[in-house]
């Protein structure tokens, strides 16, 4: 169900995390947000920081904001993205001694590689029982950011497959088991935030073309079932609310997770069979190679596309923004084309101008199609020349 992108013709956004700011010190860490909004110091922090991501946003001139991942640790290449909802859901022992763990994979980044140290920092708490909702909290943490802003306030998550496979299970008896279980928990706990009335939420990397990519072959883990897990934690979403999927390559301490600029084909006849409403895809860092292939093989959703690159700090001009916007459109009809940053600016790597100033490079960009398309104009009070510091005589 179309609401946060509903009658809007190019609209802009970005994926979600946002640098964080120097003096927003507090961390939430394990105590549930509602818990943590009691203190002072941290709620005062916490609407202030929210404040900041909001506002930044809007005098880019977005249409769709995020809340900059605000609930989420000043720690190691956003490690917290994953680790929130095993620290706060039900069936997780939090209060004993957790060590990071090698995964099945063996160690993918050795000692003496920057993301060796995102490893280390995959301290889990281990699964003991049944798991439950717990103390989420997604629809608090959302109305926190909603209140402030009469733009719609994209949420977004990390996908219950994600935490199955970075945590220790000594409660169900295989792997799929424990993914259909936190994907239930997920069901349930985004149920009750599209109730509240959040017009969109967004799941963020989901499996499908992460191990089609790798050419993932297991008899029980593997795209197939990917999806199924997909469609499973958002049964019921679109009667209420916009659902998007977010497809990139990872962004742990803005790097890359592959050596190479890895294929979205072999995902995207399962990807379109998503239950979602829109798919964002990685385009700007790979040099939008496979833009016409997405174009033709996503049918009857609308198609997010990413015209900032989040790995760099090189902020894009207006013109390779519009450049690619055209592009796009060559395939994509403008009433399902939506404009994304490629993935989150704020896993560590960025300052927090170089986000905004790609936030202003994005809307401007899109601006000077619209323009050519006789399409109305977002305002942008972050590139108002009226408001330049200089003089002119």
């Amino acid at each position: 169900m179309y609401k946060a992108s509903l009658d809007k013709i190019l609209p802009t956004t970005i994926t979600g995390s946002l640098p964080r700011p120097s003096w927003y010190t507090e961390n939430l860490g394990t105590r549930s947000f509602l818990d943590a909004m009691v203190t002072s110091r941290f709620r005062e922090q916490y609407v202030d920081a929210l404040s900041a991501y909001l506002r930044e946003q809007e005098i880019a001139g977005l249409d769709i904001v995020t809340d900059g991942d605000c609930r989420f640790d000043q720690d190691i290449g956003g490690q917290s993205w994953t680790s929130y909802p095993p620290h706060h859901m039900d069936g997780f022992d939090t209060r004993h001694p957790k060590l990071a763990k090698v995964g099945a994979g063996g160690i993918a980044f050795p000692r003496g590689h920057i993301l060796h140290d995102y490893l280390e920092a995959r301290v889990m708490p281990k699964l003991v029982g049944p798991v439950g909702r717990g103390e989420m909290q997604y629809t608090e943490i959302w109305k926190a950011a909603q209140r402030l802003t009469a733009k719609p306030v994209k949420f977004g998550t990390v996908t219950p497959e994600l935490v199955a496979f970075a945590v220790q299970d000594e409660h169900y008896k295989s792997l799929p088991d424990r993914i259909m279980a936190l994907s239930d928990a997920f069901n349930e706990e985004l149920h009750d935030l599209a109730d509240a009335g959040c017009q969109v939420i967004q799941m963020e990397e989901p499996q499908i073309h992460l191990l089609a990519a790798r050419g993932f072959v297991d008899k029980v883990i593997n795209p197939e079932f990917m999806l199924k897990v997909f469609n499973n934690t958002v049964r019921g979403l679109r009667a209420k609310t916009e659902v998007w999927c977010h497809t990139c390559w990872g962004n742990p301490s803005q790097q890359r997770m592959f050596s190479k600029v890895q294929s979205y084909k072999p995902a995207l006849e399962l990807l379109n069979q998503v239950d979602a409403d829109v798919i964002t895809f990685e385009m700007a860092s790979s040099g939008a190679t496979e833009l016409e292939d997405v174009g033709r093989a996503i049918q009857g959703k609308k198609i997010g596309i990413g015209v900032i690159d989040h790995h760099t700090l090189q902020i894009e001009s207006p013109d390779d923004v519009a450049s690619l916007v055209r592009r796009a459109l060559e395939v994509i009809p403008p009433e399902r084309l939506i404009l994304s940053s490629d993935c989150g600016m704020g896993r560590e790597g960025m300052s927090r101008r170089h986000a905004l100033y790609k936030m202003v490079s994005l809307v401007q960009g899109v601006n000077i199609v619209k323009k050519e398309r006789g399409l109305p104009t977002a305002v942008s009070l972050a590139a108002d020349p009226a408001f330049s510091l200089l003089r002119t005589s």
